[in-house]
Protein backbone atom coordinates (compact mmCIF):
# COMPACT_ATOMS: atom_id res chain seq x y z
CA UNK A 1 0.00 0.00 0.00
CA UNK A 2 2.60 2.28 1.08
CA UNK A 3 4.08 1.79 -2.17
CA UNK A 4 1.23 2.51 -4.25
CA UNK A 5 0.55 5.60 -2.20
CA UNK A 6 3.95 7.19 -3.38
CA UNK A 7 3.62 6.34 -6.81
CA UNK A 8 0.33 8.42 -6.97
CA UNK A 9 1.95 11.05 -4.86
CA UNK A 10 4.43 11.46 -8.00
CA UNK A 11 1.29 11.38 -10.55
CA UNK A 12 -0.08 14.30 -8.82
CA UNK A 13 3.30 15.72 -8.32
CA UNK A 14 4.45 15.79 -12.02
CA UNK A 15 0.94 16.09 -13.60
CA UNK A 16 2.36 19.34 -15.21
CA UNK A 17 5.35 17.50 -16.59
CA UNK A 18 3.34 14.32 -17.86
CA UNK A 19 1.14 16.93 -19.47
CA UNK A 20 3.94 18.57 -21.20
CA UNK A 21 6.48 15.74 -22.12
CA UNK A 22 3.08 13.28 -23.34
CA UNK A 23 1.72 16.61 -25.66
CA UNK A 24 5.50 16.96 -26.78
CA UNK A 25 6.27 13.06 -27.36
CA UNK A 26 2.65 12.74 -29.53
CA UNK A 27 3.95 15.93 -31.60
CA UNK A 28 7.45 14.16 -32.09
CA UNK A 29 6.25 10.84 -33.25
CA UNK A 30 4.33 12.73 -36.12
CA UNK A 31 6.59 15.65 -37.17
CA UNK A 32 8.03 13.39 -39.54
CA UNK A 33 4.85 13.16 -41.88
CA UNK A 34 3.12 15.67 -43.78
CA UNK A 35 -0.79 15.05 -42.04
CA UNK A 36 1.18 14.98 -38.50
CA UNK A 37 -1.03 14.75 -35.95
CA UNK A 38 -4.26 13.93 -38.18
CA UNK A 39 -2.23 10.50 -38.97
CA UNK A 40 -3.57 9.43 -35.04
CA UNK A 41 -6.90 9.49 -36.06
CA UNK A 42 -6.56 8.48 -39.79
CA UNK A 43 -4.56 5.09 -38.72
CA UNK A 44 -7.66 3.68 -36.16
CA UNK A 45 -10.28 5.41 -38.48
CA UNK A 46 -8.44 2.52 -41.38
CA UNK A 47 -8.57 -0.21 -38.88
CA UNK A 48 -12.32 0.29 -38.23
CA UNK A 49 -13.09 0.20 -41.81
CA UNK A 50 -11.53 -3.03 -41.80
CA UNK A 51 -13.25 -4.42 -38.92
CA UNK A 52 -16.77 -3.43 -39.84
CA UNK A 53 -16.11 -4.37 -43.93
CA UNK A 54 -14.56 -7.84 -42.70
CA UNK A 55 -17.26 -8.48 -39.69
CA UNK A 56 -19.57 -6.38 -40.81
CA UNK A 57 -20.13 -7.77 -44.69
CA UNK A 58 -17.96 -10.68 -45.50
CA UNK A 59 -18.21 -12.66 -42.81
CA UNK A 60 -22.42 -12.29 -42.95
CA UNK A 61 -22.32 -12.90 -46.90
CA UNK A 62 -22.84 -9.44 -48.13
CA UNK A 63 -26.07 -8.39 -45.72
CA UNK A 64 -25.90 -5.64 -43.31
CA UNK A 65 -25.28 -7.46 -39.52
CA UNK A 66 -27.60 -6.64 -36.71
CA UNK A 67 -26.52 -6.86 -32.96
CA UNK A 68 -29.79 -7.82 -30.96
CA UNK A 69 -30.52 -5.51 -27.62
CA UNK A 70 -31.09 -7.26 -24.54
CA UNK A 71 -33.74 -5.09 -24.23
CA UNK A 72 -35.58 -5.78 -27.45
CA UNK A 73 -35.16 -4.64 -30.99
CA UNK A 74 -31.61 -4.70 -32.84
CA UNK A 75 -28.34 -2.64 -33.05
CA UNK A 76 -26.78 -1.46 -36.44
CA UNK A 77 -23.49 -3.51 -36.68
CA UNK A 78 -21.51 -0.37 -37.53
CA UNK A 79 -22.07 2.15 -34.51
CA UNK A 80 -22.01 -0.36 -31.62
CA UNK A 81 -18.82 -2.06 -33.61
CA UNK A 82 -17.27 1.65 -33.41
CA UNK A 83 -18.69 2.46 -29.74
CA UNK A 84 -16.72 -0.60 -28.47
CA UNK A 85 -13.54 -0.65 -30.71
CA UNK A 86 -12.69 3.22 -29.45
CA UNK A 87 -11.62 1.39 -26.07
CA UNK A 88 -9.13 -0.89 -27.65
CA UNK A 89 -7.85 1.31 -29.83
CA UNK A 90 -6.43 3.55 -26.92
CA UNK A 91 -5.73 0.33 -24.62
CA UNK A 92 -3.30 -1.67 -27.30
CA UNK A 93 -1.13 0.85 -28.44
CA UNK A 94 -0.87 2.03 -24.88
CA UNK A 95 -0.52 -0.93 -23.24
CA UNK A 96 2.59 -2.53 -25.86
CA UNK A 97 4.26 1.07 -26.17
CA UNK A 98 3.71 2.07 -22.50
CA UNK A 99 5.32 -1.74 -21.08
CA UNK A 100 8.90 -0.79 -23.35
CA UNK A 101 8.55 3.02 -22.20
CA UNK A 102 11.07 2.66 -19.42
CA UNK A 103 13.65 0.52 -20.63
CA UNK A 104 13.86 2.18 -24.43
CA UNK A 105 14.59 5.16 -21.99
CA UNK A 106 17.16 4.28 -19.66
CA UNK A 107 19.85 5.78 -20.90
CA UNK A 108 17.85 9.29 -21.04
CA UNK A 109 16.43 8.89 -17.30
CA UNK A 110 19.96 8.13 -16.17
CA UNK A 111 20.20 11.53 -16.38
CA UNK A 112 17.45 12.96 -15.49
CA UNK A 113 16.24 13.80 -11.80
CA UNK A 114 11.94 12.65 -12.15
CA UNK A 115 10.60 9.81 -10.90
CA UNK A 116 10.45 6.81 -13.63
CA UNK A 117 6.42 6.19 -12.29
CA UNK A 118 5.40 8.87 -14.81
CA UNK A 119 7.19 7.57 -17.50
CA UNK A 120 4.23 5.19 -18.48
CA UNK A 121 2.24 7.72 -17.88
CA UNK A 122 3.33 10.19 -20.48
CA UNK A 123 2.87 7.03 -23.07
CA UNK A 124 -0.49 6.65 -21.88
CA UNK A 125 -1.29 10.28 -21.89
CA UNK A 126 -0.18 10.72 -25.94
CA UNK A 127 -2.53 7.93 -26.29
CA UNK A 128 -5.30 9.71 -24.83
CA UNK A 129 -5.56 12.93 -26.45
CA UNK A 130 -6.53 10.89 -29.66
CA UNK A 131 -8.68 9.31 -27.43
CA UNK A 132 -10.69 11.76 -26.62
CA UNK A 133 -11.34 12.84 -30.45
CA UNK A 134 -12.47 9.70 -31.27
CA UNK A 135 -14.68 9.62 -28.81
CA UNK A 136 -16.18 13.48 -29.50
CA UNK A 137 -16.11 11.68 -33.09
CA UNK A 138 -18.03 8.24 -32.32
CA UNK A 139 -20.86 11.04 -30.01
CA UNK A 140 -21.15 12.72 -33.88
CA UNK A 141 -21.51 9.11 -35.43
CA UNK A 142 -24.64 8.13 -33.04
CA UNK A 143 -26.78 11.20 -33.84
CA UNK A 144 -26.05 11.06 -37.41
CA UNK A 145 -26.97 6.80 -37.24
CA UNK A 146 -30.17 6.94 -34.81
CA UNK A 147 -28.64 7.32 -31.42
CA UNK A 148 -28.93 10.44 -30.47
CA UNK A 149 -27.72 12.00 -27.22
CA UNK A 150 -29.57 10.46 -23.85
CA UNK A 151 -29.28 10.91 -20.40
CA UNK A 152 -26.91 7.64 -20.34
CA UNK A 153 -24.06 9.15 -21.55
CA UNK A 154 -23.35 11.11 -18.23
CA UNK A 155 -22.17 8.50 -16.71
CA UNK A 156 -19.77 8.34 -19.65
CA UNK A 157 -16.55 10.45 -17.62
CA UNK A 158 -16.71 7.42 -15.41
CA UNK A 159 -15.71 4.73 -17.67
CA UNK A 160 -13.42 6.98 -19.60
CA UNK A 161 -11.82 7.74 -15.65
CA UNK A 162 -11.79 3.75 -15.17
CA UNK A 163 -10.47 3.18 -18.52
CA UNK A 164 -7.24 5.16 -17.70
CA UNK A 165 -6.76 3.81 -14.52
CA UNK A 166 -7.04 0.23 -15.60
CA UNK A 167 -4.56 1.37 -18.30
CA UNK A 168 -2.09 2.86 -16.13
CA UNK A 169 -2.48 -0.01 -13.77
CA UNK A 170 -1.47 -2.93 -16.08
CA UNK A 171 1.24 -0.80 -17.67
CA UNK A 172 2.84 -0.21 -14.64
CA UNK A 173 3.12 -3.42 -13.89
CA UNK A 174 4.19 -4.45 -16.97
CA UNK A 175 6.70 -1.95 -17.81
CA UNK A 176 8.59 -3.36 -14.74
CA UNK A 177 8.37 -6.84 -15.70
CA UNK A 178 9.37 -5.89 -19.15
CA UNK A 179 12.27 -3.81 -17.82
CA UNK A 180 13.96 -7.17 -15.86
CA UNK A 181 12.45 -9.87 -18.75
CA UNK A 182 12.36 -8.22 -22.30
CA UNK A 183 10.75 -11.03 -23.14
CA UNK A 184 7.87 -10.54 -21.63
CA UNK A 185 7.32 -7.24 -24.45
CA UNK A 186 6.83 -10.02 -26.56
CA UNK A 187 4.24 -11.86 -24.90
CA UNK A 188 2.17 -9.22 -24.48
CA UNK A 189 2.32 -8.04 -28.14
CA UNK A 190 1.31 -12.40 -28.79
CA UNK A 191 -1.29 -11.95 -25.73
CA UNK A 192 -3.22 -8.75 -26.82
CA UNK A 193 -3.64 -10.13 -30.28
CA UNK A 194 -5.89 -12.75 -28.38
CA UNK A 195 -7.14 -10.42 -25.84
CA UNK A 196 -9.06 -8.53 -28.71
CA UNK A 197 -11.00 -11.45 -29.41
CA UNK A 198 -11.85 -12.90 -25.98
CA UNK A 199 -13.07 -9.47 -25.53
CA UNK A 200 -16.91 -8.31 -26.86
CA UNK A 201 -16.06 -5.98 -29.33
CA UNK A 202 -16.42 -8.23 -32.44
CA UNK A 203 -18.97 -10.55 -31.12
CA UNK A 204 -22.19 -10.36 -28.62
CA UNK A 205 -21.25 -11.50 -25.51
CA UNK A 206 -25.35 -12.49 -24.62
CA UNK A 207 -25.45 -15.23 -26.97
CA UNK A 208 -23.03 -17.27 -25.26
CA UNK A 209 -23.35 -19.94 -22.77
CA UNK A 210 -23.93 -18.59 -18.52
CA UNK A 211 -20.51 -20.55 -17.66
CA UNK A 212 -18.69 -18.91 -20.38
CA UNK A 213 -19.93 -15.21 -20.22
CA UNK A 214 -18.79 -15.64 -16.40
CA UNK A 215 -15.20 -16.68 -17.87
CA UNK A 216 -15.32 -14.17 -20.11
CA UNK A 217 -16.47 -11.16 -17.38
CA UNK A 218 -13.17 -12.31 -15.59
CA UNK A 219 -11.36 -9.53 -18.57
CA UNK A 220 -11.65 -5.78 -16.96
CA UNK A 221 -11.77 -4.97 -20.76
CA UNK A 222 -15.42 -6.43 -21.13
CA UNK A 223 -16.63 -3.96 -18.23
CA UNK A 224 -15.42 -1.23 -19.93
CA UNK A 225 -16.61 -2.12 -23.11
CA UNK A 226 -20.16 -2.78 -22.33
CA UNK A 227 -19.55 0.78 -20.26
CA UNK A 228 -18.90 2.71 -22.97
CA UNK A 229 -21.93 0.99 -25.39
CA UNK A 230 -23.78 1.72 -22.47
CA UNK A 231 -23.56 5.24 -22.41
CA UNK A 232 -22.93 5.67 -26.13
CA UNK A 233 -26.28 3.38 -27.62
CA UNK A 234 -28.12 3.69 -24.08
CA UNK A 235 -27.63 -0.16 -24.17
CA UNK A 236 -27.76 -1.72 -21.09
CA UNK A 237 -28.74 2.07 -19.44
CA UNK A 238 -26.71 2.75 -16.65
CA UNK A 239 -24.49 -0.02 -16.70
CA UNK A 240 -22.22 0.74 -13.60
CA UNK A 241 -25.38 0.57 -11.48
CA UNK A 242 -27.30 -2.49 -12.86
CA UNK A 243 -23.77 -4.52 -12.58
CA UNK A 244 -22.92 -3.20 -9.53
CA UNK A 245 -21.00 -6.76 -8.54
CA UNK A 246 -18.95 -6.18 -11.50
CA UNK A 247 -18.12 -2.42 -11.09
CA UNK A 248 -16.90 -3.65 -7.40
CA UNK A 249 -15.04 -6.67 -9.38
CA UNK A 250 -13.47 -3.78 -12.07
CA UNK A 251 -12.08 -1.87 -9.40
CA UNK A 252 -10.69 -4.14 -6.82
CA UNK A 253 -8.65 -6.47 -9.51
CA UNK A 254 -7.53 -2.69 -10.91
CA UNK A 255 -6.59 -1.53 -7.69
CA UNK A 256 -4.82 -5.42 -7.00
CA UNK A 257 -3.10 -4.65 -10.30
CA UNK A 258 -1.81 -1.27 -9.64
CA UNK A 259 -0.54 -1.83 -5.95
CA UNK A 260 1.65 -5.15 -7.44
CA UNK A 261 2.39 -2.77 -10.09
CA UNK A 262 3.86 -0.32 -7.38
CA UNK A 263 5.59 -3.02 -5.44
CA UNK A 264 7.65 -4.25 -7.76
CA UNK A 265 8.32 -0.64 -9.63
CA UNK A 266 9.39 0.83 -6.29
CA UNK A 267 11.40 -2.15 -5.26
CA UNK A 268 13.17 -2.40 -8.39
CA UNK A 269 13.30 1.01 -10.37
CA UNK A 270 16.79 1.72 -8.59
CA UNK A 271 18.07 -1.25 -10.38
CA UNK A 272 16.91 -0.24 -13.59
CA UNK A 273 19.97 1.14 -15.03
CA UNK A 274 21.84 -2.03 -14.32
CA UNK A 275 19.63 -3.57 -17.47
CA UNK A 276 21.21 -1.07 -19.91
Amino acid sequence: MKSAITVLKEQFKHFHLIRRISLYELRNNNNANYLGLAWEIISPVIQIAIYWLVFGYLISGGEGRKIPNPSGGYFDFFPWLVSGLIIWMFFQPAATQGAKSIYSRLRLLSKMNFPMSVIPNITIFSKFYPHLILVVLTIILMQITGYPISIYMLQLPYFMIATFAFTYAFVLLMTTLTTLIRDIQLLLQATLRMVLYLTPILWVSHKLPDPLVIVMKLNPLYYLVEGYRASLMGQNGWYFINSWEYTIYFWVVTAIIFMIGAALHIRFRRHFIDFL
